[in-house]
C-alpha cells in the first residue's frame, strides 16, 4: 500500500505545471530577502541549511537581530560582502499546486544582460518597489525591460510596508503612480500586493496588520495564476533540430513544437523548400501521439519523402510565418566589445544559422525615461550610434538567406534570435523581432556604401556596366549608390 501511495504522490508530482518568475527592483528593494522569506515560510529549507543561515546572518547580516534571508541567495563573496546581488541565482522549489523556477536578477543598471538573462524564460516578473521611495527610475526601467521581453504577468510586490506601518495611502499612491506609467507598455495582467519581505507579511499568508487589504497573499498568487493560455496555440510553427534515420525503414524529423498543435493527418508544408506533405505519425519515446502542442519534444514521420534537414521549419500550408532576408528587431547589447558595424555576425534563430549584418540602427532607448535617441532628432551623432554593453536599441538587419519568423509579441519561439561574435563566439546580442522591412526602406541615403565614378577617374564607356552592377548588388541585399555626374 505504501508502494502505491508513494507512486500516486510521484505522478501527481510529475503532473505539476511549472512556474517560471524572475525578481526585479532596485538595489535594497529586498529582492532576495523576498525569495528567501518565500523558501523558508513555505518549508523548503533543510535543517542544515537553515542552521547556516542563522550562523551566517549573525556574522555578515543585514537585517540586524532579524535572520537575513538574502543569504541564501547571495552566495557570491563580493555579494555578502556588499549586501547586493550580482549574478543571476536561480532557485527551484514546489508546492502541493505548482513547480517553481526563480530567477533572481541583479538590480543595477549595469547588469541588464543578466536580466535579461534571467528573464528570457520567465512567466511572470515580481516587481519591488521600496514603500518609503515608491515607484522610481529603476522600477521604469525593469518594468520597460519586462514588457520588451513579453512577460504577460507581473507582481508589483511594495515591500517594507512594515517600516511605514502598513499605511493603506501609500500603498494606494504607490499602485496608483505604477498603473499610470506602465499604461502605454501593454502589459495584460497587473496584480499589486503589500508586504514586508523581513517580517513575512502577506508573502505566504495573509497578514493581520493588512485589514484593508483582500487580495491574495504571494504565494496564493504564484500557485494560482493561470500561464496555460499564454502559449501561442494558434500558429503551428516546428524547426526541425536533426533528422532521425536509424534504419532504412524509418526516417523522421526531431523538434520541438514551438507553437501551435499538430495532428496525425494534418497536411505540413516545409519551408523554404515550400514542398507539402501528410502527417504519418508523432513518435516520442513512450508511443505514438494523436497529436502534439508547445512545448513537447516529438519526432514527425511524413507520408511522403521531401527532402527537410536541419534549421527548416514545418508549418500548416494556410498559416505561414513571415519570411524574408530583410527585418527589424529590438535589441539588448550583451558583449563588452561595443557593435562594429561593419562586421558580420552570425544570426542563431530557432534552429537555423546564418551570416547576418546590421543595416542601420533606427533609435536607441534610455531605459530610464523611454525616451528614443536617434541621429535625427539630435540626440546620437554617428560616432555614439554603435551599441555598448547593455544598450537597447531598434535595430534593421540583412541575413545570409532567408528566415521565417513571427513577431515576437505574437510568438516568443519564432520572434527570439541572438548574434553570435564569429572570432569570439560570445553571445553579442540578443533580440526581439518587431516586422519584416521593405528592401526600397532598409538604408537611409547617408549609410549607403556610395561609388563617385568620376572621382575614381573611371571613363564614361565604362559608366553602364557599373550601373548594371550597383543594380544586381542591390538587388541581392547590397545596396550601392552609383554617381556618374562631376560636381
Amino acid at each position: 500500500m505504501a508502494t502505491l501511495n508513494i507512486k500516486e504522490f510521484l505522478d501527481r508530482d510529475e503532473q505539476k505545471d511549472l512556474l517560471r518568475f524572475l525578481t526585479a527592483g532596485s538595489v535594497d528593494d529586498g529582492k532576495s530577502t523576498l525569495i528567501g522569506r518565500l523558501l523558508f515560510d513555505s518549508k523548503k529549507i533543510y535543517e542544515d541549511q537553515l542552521d547556516a543561515l542563522e550562523r551566517d546572518s549573525k556574522r555578515m547580516g543585514n537585517a540586524g537581530d532579524h535572520i537575513d534571508y538574502a543569504l541564501l541567495l547571495d552566495g557570491l563573496k563580493a555579494e555578502r560582502e556588499q549586501g547586493i546581488t550580482i549574478d543571476v541565482a536561480y532557485r527551484y522549489f514546489s508546492t502541493n499546486n505548482r513547480k517553481f523556477i526563480i530567477a533572481d536578477t541583479p538590480g543595477h543598471e549595469q547588469y541588464t544582460r543578466n536580466m535579461i538573462t534571467g528573464g528570457s524564460t520567465a512567466n511572470l516578473a515580481i516587481i519591488l518597489v521600496d514603500a518609503r521611495t515608491g515607484v522610481i527610475t529603476q522600477t521604469r526601467r525593469h518594468t520597460y525591460l519586462v514588457s520588451l521581453l513579453g512577460i504577460k504577468h507581473v507582481v508589483l510586490a511594495v515591500n517594507k510596508m512594515d517600516l511605514v506601518d502598513f499605511d493603506k495611502q501609500i500603498f494606494d499612491q504607490i499602485v496608483s503612480d505604477y498603473k499610470e506609467f506602465v499604461a502605454p507598455l501593454n502589459i495584460p495582467d497587473i496584480t499589486c500586493i503589500p508586504l514586508s519581505a523581513l517580517d513575512g507579511d502577506n508573502v505566504v499568508d495573509k497578514s493581520d496588520r493588512t485589514p484593508w487589504y483582500d487580495g491574495p497573499s504571494l504565494l496564493d498568487f504564484l500557485e494560482t495564476v493561470p500561464i496555460d493560455q499564454d502559449r501561442n496555440f494558434e500558429d503551428f510553427r516546428y524547426p526541425v533540430q536533426y533528422v532521425l534515420r536509424p534504419n532504412l525503414d524509418f526516417r523522421g524529423f526531431c523538434g520541438k513544437v514551438s507553437s501551435g498543435i499538430i495532428r496525425k493527418g494534418d497536411t505540413v508544408m516545409a519551408l523554404p523548400s515550400r514542398k507539402t506533405s501528410k502527417v504519418k505519425s508523432i513518435v516520442t519515446y513512450d508511443g505514438e501521439l494523436d497529436y502534439a502542442f508547445p512545448p513537447q519534444c516529438v519526432t514527425i514521420t511524413l507520408e511522403d519523402e521531401i527532402d527537410v534537414s536541419r534549421g527548416e521549419m514545418l508549418v500548416h500550408p494556410d498559416n505561414l510565418p513571415m519570411g524574408d532576408r530583410n527585418f527589424e528587431a529590438m535589441l539588448v547589447w550583451m558583449d563588452e566589445e561595443a557593435m562594429d558595424m561593419s562586421k558580420q555576425f552570425y544570426i542563431k534563430h530557432t534552429t537555423n544559422l546564418t551570416r547576418a549584418r546590421v543595416d542601420s540602427i533606427r533609435y536607441k532607448v534610455n531605459v530610464n525615461t523611454m525616451e528614443q535617441l536617434s541621429v535625427d532628432n539630435g540626440q546620437l551623432t554617428i560616432e555614439s550610434l554603435p551599441m555598448k554593453l547593455n544598450e537597447i536599441a531598434r535595430v534593421v538587419f540583412t541575413t545570409g538567406k532567408e528566415l521565417f519568423f513571427d513577431p515576437y509579441q505574437k510568438n516568443k519561439q519564432t520572434g527570439a534570435f541572438i548574434l553570435i561574435d564569429p572570432i569570439t563566439n560570445n553571445t553579442s546580442a540578443v533580440g526581439m523581432i518587431i516586422d519584416r522591412v521593405d528592401a526600397k526602406d532598409m538604408v537611409t541615403e547617408d549609410a549607403l556604401a556610395v561609388l563617385n565614378l568620376p572621382e575614381l577617374g573611371i571613363g564614361e564607356e565604362h559608366y553602364d556596366a557599373i550601373r548594371t552592377i550597383c543594380e544586381e548588388l542591390g538587388r541581392q541585399g547590397v545596396p550601392v549608390k552609383c554617381i556618374t555626374e562631376k560636381k
